[in-house]
């Protein structure tokens, strides 16, 4: 068995101390939004507690779906490295970036040097930029695809894209490893559903990703951008449904309007057309610590009115 935790939308707190210089972009609406919102609901204490419960359940692999940071300045940056070091080895650890940590024009390029060992392919150099995207990682019976949807975008705007290039890479990638029997599971951090964030927040390349799931395969796809722990499908070949999960922000605490923070725990065991596969979902329900296990859904083997109910 495959033990897989899922993260996202860490946003690692407090902001440091900014100069003025640094808010003229959208830096200035994000630094705002952080003291009059995100500030009162997104604490490292909550991350810790979600940190410790996951690595009490001894997962093989864990896998994050962006938002490390939220104004991508480059102490930012350079403090996620460090938080990263400190959640596994890049070995053990796959990530993806999110809109916040491409919040300016620059900052991805930094992210890419500076979290390039946990976003390296097997037998790839590490990423310098975004033309590394996606890429693949074989543990196990399971491959590990990330995929960005990260791009700087203009104020008020966080949506995300996914273009022809991402996609012809994907296809391929897919297909190696449903040649090799593997358990296919594709990381993006915009959910690649319609309706599933508001139009300002939304994945341009819905239609896209969907089609090269639906002709090449997955057997899951993990996103975050939401902060909510929602559950759909991409029809994939064969009428199959392939599993979406999101997860709530893992510093999320109690009291704001998304809920509380929560991980995501998959156990994955079996073989092509034999998989057997459940989500369990762990996070905070009350003013204690630690998490408890909210929820648990068997994910595969699918039957046909399961497989109706999930598509979406």
């Amino acid at each position: 068995m495959f033990r897989l935790a899922h993260l996202s939308d860490i946003h690692l707190g407090p902001l440091p101390d900014v100069e003025y210089y640094q808010l003229v972009s959208k830096r200035a609406l994000g630094y705002v939004n952080w003291h009059r919102n995100r500030r009162r609901f997104l604490h490292d204490d909550v991350i810790d507690a979600i940190i410790a419960d996951m690595k009490a359940a001894e997962p093989d692999h864990i896998a994050v779906t962006g938002d490390l940071v939220n104004l991508a300045l480059d102490i930012e940056i350079d403090m996620a490295r460090q938080w990263l070091g400190l959640l596994g080895d890049p070995h053990d650890v796959s990530v993806v970036p999110g809109n916040h940590d491409a919040y300016v024009p620059g900052a991805f390029d930094k992210v890419c040097r500076t979290w390039g060992a946990w976003m390296t392919g097997d037998d790839s150099d590490p990423p310098a930029d975004r033309r590394a995207f996606p890429y693949m990682r074989k543990r196990g019976k399971v491959a590990l695809i990330g995929v960005s949807s990260a791009r700087a975008t203009a104020p008020f705007m966080a949506t995300g894209f996914f273009r022809e290039r991402q996609a012809r890479r994907l296809a391929r990638l897919l297909d190696e490893a449903g040649r090799l029997g593997l358990f296919r599971v594709v990381m993006i951090h915009h959910p690649p559903l319609r309706g599933a964030v508001s139009p300002h927040k939304r994945l341009f390349g819905i239609q896209r990703f969907q089609s090269v799931v639906r002709w090449h395969g997955a057997e899951l796809v993990l996103h975050g951008h939401s902060h909510l722990p929602s559950q759909g499908a991409i029809e994939g070949p064969g009428g199959q449904s392939v599993p979406v999960i999101g997860v709530a922000a893992a510093g999320q605490s109690l009291g704001g309007l998304k809920p509380a923070a929560q991980f995501n725990l998959f156990e994955i065991s079996g073989s092509p057309g034999r998989w057997s596969a459940k989500l369990m979902r762990r996070g905070l329900t009350g003013a204690a610590l630690p998490p408890s296990e909210l929820s648990a859904v068997e994910l595969y083997p699918q039957d046909v009115e399961d497989a109706a109910v999930l598509r979406s």
